[in-house]
């Protein structure tokens, strides 16, 4: 018996479930938010030092990284909570699961997209 086996596994070609695309952006989100902890605390004190405000409308590339932040919090936050419920055996059913990932997915993106809105 033979078990013919892929050779070459193409990741552009696999279709993940959107619970699992949730939970991977989770992990990613997470580990965003870890890595601009020294920019948080840098920008919180130089807040507190100064009357002036932080320019954050800087540039394409400063709004850019305000918008991938704003989305990693948002997330976070949204798929933290979706955990969290699921943990408690609340909407843990096929449908509701998928439900409540593609509102985490769609709510990060509208918060993100709010943000950028702001003045």
């Amino acid at each position: 018996m033979t078990i013919e086996r892929p050779t070459f596994l193409n990741f552009a070609r696999l279709r993940f479930p959107v619970g699992s695309v949730a939970s991977i952006g989770h992990r990613i989100s997470g580990v965003l938010l870890f890595l601009t902890l020294p920019f948080a605390v840098w920008a919180l004190e130089r807040s507190l030092r100064s009357e002036r405000p932080l320019d954050l409308n800087g540039g394409p590339l400063a709004r850019l990284a305000f918008f991938v932040l704003a989305w990693a919090a948002a997330h976070h936050l949204f798929a933290g909570i979706r955990h969290l419920l699921s943990d408690a055996n609340i909407g843990s059913s096929l449908q509701a699961s998928r439900a409540s990932a593609w509102a985490a997915l769609i709510g990060a993106v509208a918060v993100a997209s709010a943000v950028l809105v702001l003045p």
